[in-house]
């Protein structure tokens, strides 16, 4: 199907390119052919400038390459409404994957947000900013995984971003496997720029400041620009908006109030209130919500149908970017340059009274009460809600993230004497310490705290001789505490982590190396070397059990690098042009060495002088990160096959079904950690595509990607461990081989020969697929005394993607498994842009393609009833500028004009808080944005 939407496009463009390219001038070339016996003139024709552009380590004159590269420049990231980076890559097209961020409660990084690029791992991404690799944040991605956090990059001082998809790494090494995103800062401003911004919802919350300010100085040889931004944003709450505010009014089972003061039956689903009426005491709570709730057939509890609200939606921010660059002219050879960024965040945020509660389930675990089920006792457990009342607002109790930023690079470029030869020698440094201070409950305080309500322990149950019994003080029980109280048992813990890294990057560059047919070929060599570190210290608390029903992993590594890259480009005819690139990486880890080389050949054929067939193939790669290698130990608990057990009872693998459950589903202890002697994840990718260009106003582009990975880094399975033992143990495999070695080294079993402990650590083991169609469009239309229109669009369409967590694991289809990927198949934007003279107005809209519904993530399909599909989600942007005069500017921004939510989905329950997917869509609703600029004359 896709071969044929691919020829129909190429079909296409000939046929229209060929009947438009006389309208298109010659172009220029080196020499003038004269005719007869005239010698050729001997007046040079100036060639068109050639520019550095993502993509390529050669200047080019191309706009369009064999790398498709889409460019966002600061003019658009503020007519299409975006107020930040992070929004502006994740409305792209490209970004069609699910990803965490401040709306994912209690989640590892939720002040921080990142892209996923064809659904693949946020990781997968090399970010750059100027060109130089961006550091990764000393937080985890979902607890494991290292990625380059976007918030708080500053969108008031950035020229443009250019988006790079597919496998890069043979110029950019590591990281590049879906692509490569470079954020360019401004370098030259006309004037000093003071900039002031005010934003604000409709539906409330999450009002919004803005300014930023730039100016430049010249002192001669010396040329310095600088800019500040800095933004206020408050957050919104769950009970500003409708759909977050309480318990799901509109699901497929009924709503029920929340579980907030209850003593349930592990036995069975019995609740038990010994009087009714003691939940008048606590009907303050929730904002005078809280009430007597009921089960039917289960019993009575006191909940609250507004207690999902209490969490916040967006993250409070509070963010201070500071950028400077500098060049100095020391000769016409040699141009001294340097630059510094620099980011403060402090951003707050909780995740309300679903996550701020005590219960006996976590230290104590079921006992006895002989008081209820009409006297005659039952094993039960206990839980208490903390509503704001009792915390003193949750507003005074968030956790907060601190986030110091530095990158710095210095460096000198220039030219070897007359010759064509440019080189550039830098060295950048770049550093991020982040101290989370959690809000926490401290371990025993808070038992000590309620040790009062239970009372004292009254002997052992009479059932199971096992199980404590306690006689609970219910008035305690079910009355508020007060703040003070609450304040005894909780506080903060700190947790401080950082990375760095260092490197020396030294180019050589000669655009006009030769000449051939179609014009001068081009070569570049890089050389560089670093080295970079991870350290994440929780806490000691919260390693050694002293906060309340919290844990956490600890960490930290360095490793040194280097690395060798040659880009080489070659225009055989003027119709045809070969660029080929290779680069060689190689790691220091922990006394263990890596390498991994990569390349990359593209070819671009232009039939014409308004189409370009272009095509790429080669490999990518990514390095283990310092956490997947240093990541320290964390226990767990776990149930496996002890397939050697089985064995010994006369079940192979393929009878353990009949196995006794004591070996077939055998509960032991585990740990799991980081590895050192990790390899690289590996990648194969090509893409190809057509550009067509009718006319210098309207330009066409399909192109299709495939990217093939293997090698990827995931925990090892528990199970194919035990297997593997097993075939060790019965000689399938020499017991005395490398692989059974490790093997019998990471389990340990117990006298009677049962399995007591595993080892798993982090392994080479998974493989993933994707294939990916890029579409879009752009026309500029003179429309005379009306002014000039401007259209563009993009779409992207996920055709495969398909991964397999362990070999003898099935490939599973992300686009159709919900329960492991919500990803949109497809999405798409177009934007409509009208000038006339003072006077801008833009239209943005972004359709977000079909995504599973929750019932469909539950049963991991859509065949059984009620499972399906959510329609396409539509947003749309709108804003307009005015030059008021020649030094003002001002705007006016409307974004999510409609006020669109995320679309209904029936199938939650009624006792969800959050009826939608966090990680595709966000209840922000409708905003509002001022923009002022004004330029202040230049004196001389």
């Amino acid at each position: 199907m896709i071969k044929s939407k691919i020829a129909v496009a190429v079909v296409a463009a000939l046929a229209f390119s060929y009947g438009s390219a006389w309208a298109q001038p010659a172009p220029q070339s080196d020499t003038s052919a004269q005719s007869g016996s005239q010698k050729p003139s001997k007046t040079k024709v100036k060639k068109l400038q050639a520019i550095m552009v993502t993509g390529s380590l050669i200047p080019l004159t191309e706009i369009e390459t064999a790398s498709p590269v889409t460019t966002i420049t600061a003019a658009d990231i503020k007519a299409r409404g975006f107020t930040t980076v992070a929004q502006a890559l994740q409305a792209t097209s490209f970004a069609t994957g699910s990803v965490q961020g401040q709306q994912s409660s209690a989640s590892f990084t939720q002040g921080a947000e990142t892209v996923s690029l064809f659904g693949l791992n946020p990781g997968y991404t090399k970010y750059l900013i100027n060109g130089r690799p961006m550091g990764d944040f000393p937080a985890l991605y979902n607890g494991s995984d290292a990625f380059n956090n976007i918030a708080g990059l500053p969108a008031g001082l950035v020229d443009h971003i250019d988006i790079l998809p597919g496998g890069q790494s043979s110029l950019y090494g590591s990281d590049a496997i879906a692509g490569v995103i470079n954020i360019v800062l401004k370098d030259h401003i006309d004037a000093p720029t003071l900039s002031a911004r005010y934003g604000w919802f409709s539906e409330g919350g999450g009002a919004s400041r803005r300014i930023s300010g730039a100016d430049s100085w010249q002192w001669g040889k010396l040329n310095v620009l600088a800019g500040v931004q800095v933004d206020s944003v408050e957050p919104i709450w769950g009970f500003d908006r409708a759909l977050t505010a309480q318990r799901n009014p509109h699901g497929r089972t009924t709503t029920y109030p929340s579980y907030d003061i209850v003593e349930y039956s592990v036995l069975n689903s019995n609740l038990y209130l010994q009087d009714p009426s003691q939940c008048a005491n606590a009907s303050s709570l929730f904002r005078g919500t809280e009430k007597l709730a009921s089960r039917p057939g289960r019993g009575d509890y006191c909940g609250s149908l507004y207690q999902p609200g209490y969490k916040t939606v967006t993250n409070r921010k509070r963010t201070v970017n500071a950028y400077a660059r500098a060049t100095y002219d020391w000769s016409s050879n040699l141009q001294l340059y340097g630059d510094l960024l620099y980011k403060y965040a402090d951003t707050r945020y909780t995740a309300g009274s679903n996550y701020t509660w005590w219960g006996t389930s976590v230290n104590y675990g079921a006992f006895w009460d002989p008081n209820v089920n009409g006297g005659q006792g039952d094993l039960v457990e206990f839980q208490k809600v903390f509503a704001p009342e009792e915390v003193g607002q949750f507003s005074h109790i968030e956790s907060k993230q601190f986030d110091n930023a530095l990158s710095f690079t210095v460096g000198g470029n220039g030219t070897f004497g007359n010759s064509d030869w440019n080189y550039d020698l830098g060295l950048t440094h770049g550093e991020e310490h982040l101290t989370n201070r959690n809000f926490v409950r401290f371990n025993t305080p808070i038992e000590a705290y309620f040790a009062n309500i239970l009372g004292p322990q009254l002997g052992v149950d009479p059932n199971y001789n096992y199980y404590p019994v306690f006689s609970p003080d219910y008035t305690k029980m079910f009355s508020p505490i007060s703040p003070q109280d609450f304040s005894s048992f909780t506080g903060y813990a700190t947790t401080r982590s950082k990375t760095w890294n260092n490197m020396l990057r030294a180019q050589l560059t000669d655009a006009s190396l030769f000449n051939l047919p179609g014009g001068d070929a081009g070569i570049a060599v890089v050389a560089e070397g670093g080295n970079s570190g991870w350290d994440y210290s929780p806490d000691p608390r919260l390693l050694n059990g002293g906060i309340w029903g919290q844990t956490d992993v600890q960490g930290a590594g360095h490793r040194s690098r280097y690395a060798l890259t040659s880009e080489l480009r070659l225009p055989v005819l003027s119709q045809l042009t070969f660029d080929l690139s290779a680069r060689h990486d190689g790691y220091k880890v922990a006394g263990n060495s890596l390498g991994k080389t990569t390349y990359m050949a593209g070819v671009e054929y232009r039939p014409t002088k308004t189409v370009l067939f272009r095509g790429r193939y080669g490999t990518a790669f990514k390095v283990p990160t310092l956490p997947d290698e240093f990541q320290g130990l964390s226990g767990y608990y776990t149930r496996v096959v002890d397939y050697y057990n089985c064995a010994q009872l006369g079940y192979d693998p393929s009878q353990v079904g009949n196995c006794p459950a004591r070996y077939s589903n055998h509960q032991t202890f585990g740990q799991q950690s980081g590895n050192t002697k990790l390899q690289p994840i590996n990648a194969k990718v090509w893409s190809y595509g057509v550009v067509w260009a009718p006319t210098g106003n309207l330009n066409f582009t399909v192109d299709y990607f495939h990217t093939s990975i293997d090698n990827e880094v995931r925990q090892q399975s528990p199970n194919g461990l035990t297997l593997t033992e097993y075939a060790c143990r019965t000689g399938i495999i020499d017991i005395n081989s490398p692989t059974c070695t490790i093997a019998l080294s990471q389990i340990t079993r117990n006298a009677s020969g049962n399995i007591s402990y595993i080892f798993t650590p982090k392994v080479n083991v998974s493989n993933e697929l994707t294939n990916n169609l890029i579409a879009s469009a752009s026309w500029r239309k003179d429309i005379g005394s009306w002014g000039l229109l401007i259209l563009q669009g993009s779409y992207a369409d996920s055709i495969k993607h398909t991964q397999q967590a362990y070999p003898s694991d099935p490939n599973i289809n992300l686009l159709t498994s919900p329960f492991f990927s919500t990803d949109f198949k497809t999405k798409a934007n177009a934007t409509v842009t009208w000038i006339k003279g003072d006077w801008s107005s833009t239209v943005y809209v972004n359709r977000y393609g079909k995504s599973p519904n929750y019932l469909s993530t539950v049963y991991n399909g859509y065949a059984r009833s009620g499972t399906g599909s959510l329609p396409p989600w539509f947003q749309y942007n709108a804003s307009v500028r005015y030059q008021a005069t020649p030094a003002l500017e001002v705007s006016f921004m409307v974004n999510n004009v409609f006020n669109k939510m995320p679309p209904f989905d029936p199938t939650y329950s009624g006792t969800t808080g959050t009826p939608y997917n966090v990680n595709n869509y966000n209840v922000f609703g409708r905003s509002f944005y001022i923009e002022a600029t004004y330029k202040f004359d230049k004196k001389g």
